[in-house]
């Protein structure tokens, strides 16, 4: 717990897409650090091939906007998608990269635990048509996420609130902020 401000875990993440050439399968790759469970989808492809991930690590690893900046160790499972490559741009941009050992998925428990969210708050209720639908379905889910959804591991409060809030009610009622169609929905009362 000591280096929690220091550690981010990596992970990816499989999802189907209907096309025109039928049901494709999409590599969704994610950052999470792990102190204030931000997350950041760092790519989507259907061939996560090394210069991709090349591409990825000189993304995250930039000067002064990176995901990675202020982070000294990244956590990932042993998936040889993490070429060596990978791990040496992200490496020469002062983050360690930390290989966890064979079959130890709960090393990584906040990388697993938000896919099981993802999945199950809202990939798994829909029907996505093309990488375009992916993208704006996780885009979505992110600010859900980050701004409108309670996190029981953080105390039961939100992570990132903004001072914007849904239709303001008068009478203090409860108002409701939809996402998705209403798949994902935020309450909430203002003070009065």
């Amino acid at each position: 717990r000591a280096h929690m401000a220091v550690l981010a875990g990596t992970d990816f993440f499989s999802v189907e897409v209907l096309t025109l050439r039928g049901l494709v399968t999409y590599y969704v790759l994610f950052f999470i650090r792990l102190e204030s469970r931000r997350v950041e989808v760092a790519g989507i492809t259907r061939h996560p091939n090394e210069a991709w991930m090349k591409q990825i690590a000189r993304n995250v690893t930039m000067d002064e906007w990176g995901f990675l900046e202020g982070c000294r160790y990244l956590i990932h499972d042993r998936d040889t998608k993490y070429c060596q490559s990978f791990r040496d741009i992200i490496e020469s941009g002062d983050v360690k990269t930390l290989p966890l050992p064979a079959r130890s998925p709960n090393l990584n428990a906040f990388a697993e635990r938000w896919v099981k969210s993802v999945k199950d708050e809202c990939l798994s209720k829909l029907i996505l048509f093309g990488e375009a639908s992916l993208r704006r379905t996780l885009s979505e889910y992110l600010v859900h996420y980050h701004v409108e959804r309670n996190h029981q591991g953080k105390g039961n409060v939100l992570l990132f609130p903004t001072a914007t809030r849904a239709k303001t009610c008068v009478d203090g009622s409860v108002a409701c902020k939809e996402r998705l169609g209403g798949l994902l929905k935020y309450y909430h009362r203002d003070a009065a």
